[in-house]
């Protein structure tokens, strides 16, 4: 017994087919049919290998409803699923298929201040009009701690050395030498002047980014309030403006502040301020020697745990509307790019250019939301580090070809297409002129993405496709018409 071996074969069937099989034959249509089929009658039905009666090679599905129901359900499922999986995984649907989803990249909120004028925002309210001592322009500076602020008039023309001179006056002269600066990248703030000067002090220039606007929002939310302000101001006093600074600055800084739920020169003095509305409240009040640090320290810290209790509050709601996306080393990315051919063609732009190229894989996570990409040797001059948004998930597949893509980028993440051919000619009829036009054939794209372009404009930039387009021209048939079209008819 021991010796013996036994064959075994299994065999794995649908149940759907043995209830088809045997609703067949309770179905009194099929019935009929199957009588036919002795005599030959209708060549159309015919007996598959499974015993079933078909119609062409496909099967005939009895007149029962719970039946239906279940091959519907089933059918559903399963081809449901494997067009997703194979739409998700196609290489050109991930190059070309635009996601309809909130963008990646949590807010990474900036560090919270510990004490007053150690880190400020900056930026300028420009466009104002011209006042009597030539100034147009409001330098606005922002404590992050206290949101105490100051306003000063400048010129458009200061220079850098002027810009210099009276931030140490306004400045470091009453609040010391702060440790940041945060701003935009506004041409005097990226100036080699006044970063060496900054770092001759000691302070560290934090620019905004394109990725993280919101890094100087404290101030250009007080220029929203200086500016309605200001309009108030001049429309009920009817004076320059720049007389009602001071008295605006005044009452930015005893007003109440919901952030750190007092007002910033309550906040920065550690009492409230003198006024002709509250003499009557404010007394003389005495703090001698260890009560002074310790009301210090309370304050201090209140005034923290405010800030931080607002810029959770502020995260939480912007992470509402981001997702979270993480790569692993190893993996690879799609990166998002940007074409651009210095020429409008009736407003559209680039309409039907690649978006992404790639994939690329990820050799390194620089932060919390910035990835190093392995880039080819062609894009040398491309930073490859990229913020999470501008990267899509590759998903991989057996049967991807991945080639090369001939892509010349320039560092701003952008490339500029270039025309191959000239297709046809046609002539518009406006109104008043007419405009001449050429149907260009680009580079990387088919003749179904040629795009009409000003005859002008394109002799103007690329005048080499003329004198091939005029051989091209002379080789044809001299008795072709022209085509020509009307706008508007």
């Amino acid at each position: 017994m021991k010796d013996q071996k036994f064959l075994v074969e299994l065999r794995v069937q649908s149940t759907i087919v043995s209830r088809i099989k045997e609703l067949q034959n309770q179905d009194p249509e099929l019935h009929a049919i199957v009588s036919k089929l002795q005599d030959k009658s209708d060549p159309d039905f015919k007996y598959n290998s499974d015993g079933l009666l078909c119609f062409r090679s496909r099967i005939c599905v009895p007149n029962d409803d719970s039946l239906k129901r279940e091959i519907l359900k089933e059918a559903h499922t399963s081809i449901k699923q494997a067009i997703t999986d194979y739409v998700s995984k196609c290489l050109t649907c991930q190059r070309v298929k635009a996601e309809h989803r909130v963008p990646t990249g949590l807010l990474q909120p900036i560090e919270l201040p510990r004490w007053n004028w150690e880190h400020i925002t900056m930026d300028f309210v420009s466009g104002l009009p011209l006042t009597p001592k030539k100034n147009n322009v409001v330098w606005v500076i922002v404590d992050r701690f206290s949101k105490s602020a100051h306003f000063l008039p400048i010129r458009t023309d200061f220079g850098y050395q002027k810009l210099a001179e009276l931030y140490i006056k306004e400045v470091i002269r009453l609040h010391g030498v702060p440790k940041s600066i945060i701003s935009d990248r506004d041409p005097k703030f990226t100036s080699r002047f006044w970063k060496s000067l900054q770092n001759a002090l000691g302070t560290q220039v934090k620019l905004s980014t394109a990725f993280h606007p919101q890094s100087d929002g404290q101030s250009e939310r007080v220029i929203q309030i200086l500016e309605d302000m200001l309009r108030a101001c001049v429309i009920d006093f009817h004076r320059s403006w720049e007389k009602s600074i001071p008295l605006i600055e005044f009452a930015y800084n005893n007003s109440y502040q919901a952030s750190i739920k007092m007002a910033p020169f309550e906040a920065l003095y550690g009492r409230k301020c003198r006024t002709p509305l509250c003499w009557s409240e404010l007394g003389e009040g005495k703090a001698l020697g260890p009560e002074v640090l310790r009301d210090t320290e309370e304050r201090i810290t209140i005034i923290y745990n405010r800030l931080k209790e607002a810029f959770d509050r502020q995260k939480a709601y912007a992470d509402l509307r981001r997702r979270d996306i993480q790569y692993k080393v190893g993996e690879k990315a799609f990166l998002k790019v940007s074409p651009w051919k210095k020429i409008s063609r009736f407003g559209k732009k680039g309409k039907l250019s690649p978006r992404i190229i790639g994939p690329f894989e990820v050799i390194e996570k620089v932060g919390p939301v910035a990835y190093r990409l392995a880039l080819p040797p062609e894009f040398n001059k491309i930073h490859d580090v990229f913020h999470v948004s501008m990267l899509r998930k590759y998903r991989s597949d057996p049967s991807h070809i991945l080639e090369p893509e001939e892509v010349e980028l320039y560092p701003n993440l952008t490339y500029q297409e270039e025309p191959v051919q000239i297709l046809a000619r046609e002539v518009k009829r406006l109104r008043n002129k007419a405009v001449p036009l050429v149907k260009v054939l680009w580079r990387s794209h088919n003749t179904e993405e040629a795009t009409w372009e000003p005859e002008n404009t394109m002799k103007e930039q690329y005048p080499h496709l003329f004198s091939s387009a005029q051989a091209n021209t002379e080789e044809e048939s001299p008795s072709s018409p022209k085509e020509t079209r009307t706008l508007g008819k």
